[in-house]
């Protein structure tokens, strides 16, 4: 679900933080492991969303709201539960949900984030930021 309004701020955050061509912004595009971003380059990333929007982006917001919708064990010994996976699933909607499953390794959980996941992170914040 590409939302058209914010779509242009999108593709110039990710252009400029990863050196990357408009063409290679794609909603489905993953941030790690096809356009090579690393742990610097979410902050990056993230302060050019914050910078364009005027919104704040809770690091580590994702895997939260997942651990919260359990009301259980969301990981043990750094994999995910048969109910993390769930909630992940949830807080993840746009990811591959073939990969979200009982021992997926937490640490790798962003490897799973697309230029769509911070689309809908920005999404909800200006949302919420209305609603406030």
């Amino acid at each position: 679900m590409q939302q058209t309004h914010i779509w242009p701020g999108i593709v110039d955050a990710f252009c400029e933080a990863l050196g990357l061509d408009e063409e290679e912004v794609t909603p489905e595009a993953l941030v790690i492991d096809e356009l090579g971003a690393e742990s610097l380059d979410f902050l990056d990333i993230a302060f050019r969303l914050e910078r364009t929007f005027k919104i704040k982006i809770p690091r580590g917001e994702i895997q939260r709201a997942a651990e919260e919708e359990t009301g259980e064990a969301f990981e043990s010994e750094g994999k995910l539960t048969e109910t993390g996976a769930i909630a992940l699933k949830k807080a993840l909607p746009e990811a591959d949900q073939s990969k979200i499953v009982a021992g997926y390794p937490v640490r790798d959980i962003p490897r799973l984030f697309t230029i769509q996941t911070f689309a809908n992170l920005v999404s909800r914040q200006l949302a919420q930021r209305v609603a406030a």
